[in-house]
């Protein structure tokens, strides 16, 4: 195999891992989900849902902590989702610093 078939399939394989980053969804909740966020594979947040019970003018700091903690969560699930699809792609190949949490 030459170097153009090899760059030609990397940037195939690149193609591919970013429209299913764009197509990804993962869910993730705090407090007993109380809050919930909907996160896309690129990390952007396309629905945070909070639970009446949680909001509370006498509480801001934990509906502010669960908030946090949700959207970090979400971005954890990206991360181990893509990271299992680069090892599918890779064909389970180790890639220090790429998509590992």
């Amino acid at each position: 195999m030459n170097i153009q078939q090899m760059m030609k399939q990397a940037q195939q394989m690149q193609d591919r891992l970013q429209k299913q980053m764009a197509e990804l969804r993962v869910e993730a909740t705090a407090g007993g989900g109380m809050v919930t966020v909907v996160m896309s594979g690129n990390k952007q947040v396309l629905s945070l849902a909070l639970d009446p019970e949680v909001v509370s003018k006498d509480d801001v700091q934990m509906l502010q902590d669960l908030i946090v903690a949700a959207v970090n969560d979400a971005q954890r699930k990206v991360d181990e989702a893509m990271s299992q699809q680069m090892g599918g792609m890779m064909g389970g190949m180790k890639i220090p610093g790429m998509f590992q949490p």
